[in-house]
């Protein structure tokens, strides 16, 4: 059974918790994290769901995420998520949410950060995530196109890149194009996480 802490629209704590699975009372919100993990050549370490996953079943995802758990803050939950989803361990010290995206239910918290990690070295959870490896802005756009990258067609905020030139940083980035008008999201509704 997974618990979740709740909150009010300006992310305060309401004291309360619900169980996964069940309608949130109204007013209540509760915590998404995402880790997104880039490399110093600006590729993007993405995920293949499993195929009996409830939302988004055999599709390419970001690095790492869900739901915070009760008792969680937001830093706390993506390093567990990257533990859990891919066997790594990050310490997000000092490190806050790029940016936050609202939803119906929700909002998420995005942590983009720069780490040298060889998918073969991950220990990815075979309930969850079928296969990792490392993607150029290039092969992510088409998989973007082919609808089998919901996650970031879903997400104009995300349209942050990191140059492909071995100086750039996280905090250097160019835009992307505007993907999603390029291919719209299969299901622009959010799946649960």
């Amino acid at each position: 059974m997974e618990l979740w802490d709740l909150y009010d629209a300006n992310h305060l704590p309401l004291g309360c918790q619900a169980q996964r699975g069940e309608a949130l009372p109204d007013g209540a919100l509760h915590l998404v994290v995402h880790v997104v993990i880039f490399n110093r050549a600006g590729e993007l370490l993405i995920q293949l769901r499993q195929p009996w996953k409830d939302g988004w079943p055999g599709m390419w995802d970001l690095s790492a995420g869900g739901s915070a758990l009760c008792g969680e803050d937001s830093r706390a939950a993506a390093e567990r998520e990257a533990a859990e989803e891919l066997g790594l361990t990050l310490d997000l010290s000092g490190e806050r949410p790029y940016f936050t995206v609202h939803f119906d239910n929700g909002f998420e918290d995005y942590y983009l950060i720069e780490r040298e990690v060889a998918p073969e070295e991950l220990h990815p959870q075979p309930e969850e995530v079928a296969e990792v490896r490392w993607a150029s802005r290039e092969q992510v756009l088409a998989l973007v196109r082919a609808s089998l990258c919901p996650i970031i067609s879903s997400i104009p905020s995300l349209a942050c890149w990191g140059s492909a030139e071995r100086s750039c940083s996280l905090r250097s980035v160019r835009p992307w194009p505007d993907i999603s008008k390029e291919q719209p999201c299969p299901n622009p509704s959010r799946a649960p996480h």
